[in-house]
């Protein structure tokens, strides 16, 4: 039997895979390589090196391997320039199918900038810095955080925004989008959906992301943390200097 949310939205994620932290950073590091723009002359050697990685990794979990083999085979068969377009279409014109993951905690409102900052110093936290024209809370930015340092920093910030993970997981699967496998694979590897985070989720989809708050604290609706010494160098990122 199917599990369901209570929602009327449709099923909730499965639980937790039993994946370990090698497969986990697997299936990281595809949804980061994957989750980004599909560029011609990049994408298509991404495609065959997260095939590849699948390949040599049997012993992943058909609930994460399943999802991933299966975007890799729609990708190709559609092309680059036609998932270019999808892309477009899905993720820049559809606001539950935003890839910033603050943007469903705060939305565009006065606390963008203070959330922006407060995964800036995620980052920092955990060691790294930008060093690419992006926004600290793009999902391929954490994810990639995620799968190269392994550091619990990731997963306060994935487990924090879990409710803004869910709504666009089902988001592309209404679109019908096969970036909707991407996540699958993701939530996969995260805990089930509680009562707490399903009563956001419904929120969420029922309003859409908070257009602006009035009348609250200046607290973000998620955990922050100060800097720590850096501890390694991932691709997307620079290694922050000793003070």
């Amino acid at each position: 039997m199917e599990a369901r949310t209570g929602l009327g939205v449709g099923p909730l994620a499965p639980a937790a895979a039993d994946i370990d932290a090698a497969g986990r950073a697997i299936v990281h590091m595809s949804a980061s390589l994957l989750l980004d723009y599909p560029a011609e002359g990049v994408f298509a050697e991404r495609l065959d090196a997260v095939a590849a990685a699948l390949a040599d990794a049997p012993e992943l979990p058909p609930a994460v391997s399943g999802p991933l083999e299966e975007f890799v085979a729609e990708a190709r068969a559609r092309g680059t320039r036609a998932l270019a377009e999808h892309y477009v279409e899905v993720f820049d014109r559809r606001r539950r199918c935003c890839l910033y993951l603050s943007y469903y905690a705060v939305g565009d409102t006065r606390y963008r900038g203070a959330a922006l900052l407060a995964f800036k110093q995620a980052l920092a936290a955990a060691g790294y810095e930008l060093d690419r024209d992006e926004l600290p809370d793009y999902l391929p930015v954490v994810l990639e955080l995620s799968a190269r340092s392994g550091d619990e920093v990731a997963d306060v910030l994935l487990s924090s925004h879990r409710d803004g993970l869910e709504v666009l997981r089902r988001a592309l699967s209404d679109a019908d989008s096969p970036y909707a496998r991407l996540l699958d694979a993701v939530v996969a590897t995260l805990p089930a959906v509680d009562a707490a985070t399903a009563a956001r989720v419904r929120a969420l989809v029922a309003a859409g992301p908070p257009t602006e708050t009035v009348g609250v604290t200046d607290a973000l609706p998620f955990p922050t943390m100060p800097p720590a010494p850096p501890v390694g160098r991932p691709s997307s990122f620079i290694p922050q200097e000793q003070s």
